[in-house]
């Protein structure tokens, strides 16, 4: 008899990603019998991969499809991607994002389809496509809300801290510092979100003085020209190279602490076990903060850019701010 399946669908972005590997933890210890794959967006594939309960990470090309509709190579990688999620029956198909393009990627697989109901939902009408539609409270955190609707599903209460479950690399990329080093995460797409750069310049003068390195990441060719100009104005630090998400993460994971503003690696850092400092900016860590480790602070919020003696003191102890 062959083993029971469900599919999870959370496409994107990186954060919300992020947010819903606690919920594949909790269905692996409550049921491991059950085969997990997970629908997801294809530059994130790899990432999924690193959970060690998920059996297949099927990629979603939506996002290059977006940008060019008349691309042969992303019609032709979504009916890739169509035919993967057809190739079998589930037994459960789990849409935790809530949005209409995510539903209809559920739809695409055969099976009962389980998510939000109206009143729980991101995009309200996306729960009229669901075959059971059940109802969780908006107002906790988005990891929660995850674990909330996938206990609902299969049938328990989740309990206890949120557990990411992700392998985290064993070593740093060969380009890191030798020694021990913080990952400053200054890059967001919203300009507001950003930490000023005399701030960073500032910290990584205090972490030098420290025996700390900082190295500053970029995603997008901008981004890492911006990390370039950082590295120049702060003493003891370097600006990453292109990376691929599992090599971000070796990064993240070997670090000594990681400093990063609202954004999809912050949180990544967190789900790796990184002690981590969030810096908000323009929005509110509440509902979407970093989560679940003991070793993760959120600091400043909507018009609250966190001081730098502050960010200090955290990382470096009470005394080291003054």
């Amino acid at each position: 008899m062959p083993a029971p399946r469900a599919l999870f669908v959370k496409l994107s972005s990186l954060g919300d990603v992020i947010h819903h590997f606690p919920a594949v933890s909790d269905l692996r210890a409550r049921r491991p019998e059950i085969v997990i794959d997970w629908a997801v967006e294809e530059a994130y594939a790899p990432l999924v991969r690193l959970h060690p309960a998920v059996a297949a990470a099927i990629p979603v090309a939506l996002r290059r499809l977006k940008k060019g509709l008349i691309s042969p190579s992303a019609w032709g990688a979504l009916a890739g991607a169509r035919r993967a999620l057809r190739a079998q029956r589930y037994d459960w198909i789990v849409d935790t994002q809530g949005l209409l393009k995510s539903v209809a990627v559920a739809c695409l697989a055969r099976g009962p389809v389980f998510g939000y109901d109206r009143r729980s939902i991101r995009e309200r009408s996306a729960a009229r496509f669901y075959d059971q539609a059940l109802a969780v409270p908006r107002n906790l955190h988005a990891v929660e809300r995850n674990r909330r609707l996938v206990g609902a599903v299969f049938g328990y209460e989740p309990e206890g801290p949120p557990d990411y479950g992700l392998r985290a690399p064993a070593s740093a990329p060969d380009w890191a510092p030798a020694g021990r080093y913080v990952v400053a995460l200054h890059a967001s797409s919203r300009r507001d979100k950003r930490w000023p750069a005399g701030h960073w310049a500032a910290l990584a003068a205090r972490l030098a003085s420290e025996g700390l390195a900082v190295v500053y990441p970029g995603g997008s060719p901008a981004e890492r020209a911006d990390a370039g100009k950082l590295a120049a104005a702060s003493p003891g630090s370097l600006a990453a190279p292109e990376m691929s998400l599992p090599e971000a993460a070796a990064l993240l994971a070997n670090a000594s602490a990681v400093v990063g503003v609202d954004t999809g690696l912050t949180h990544l850092a967190v789900a790796l076990g990184a002690p981590t400092v969030g810096l908000y900016v323009a929005t509110h860590p509440g509902l979407t903060g970093l989560h679940g480790a003991r070793d993760a602070v959120n600091l400043g919020g909507p018009g609250k850019p966190p001081p730098v003696d502050e960010v200090v003191r955290v990382l470096l102890g009470p005394s080291a701010g003054a």
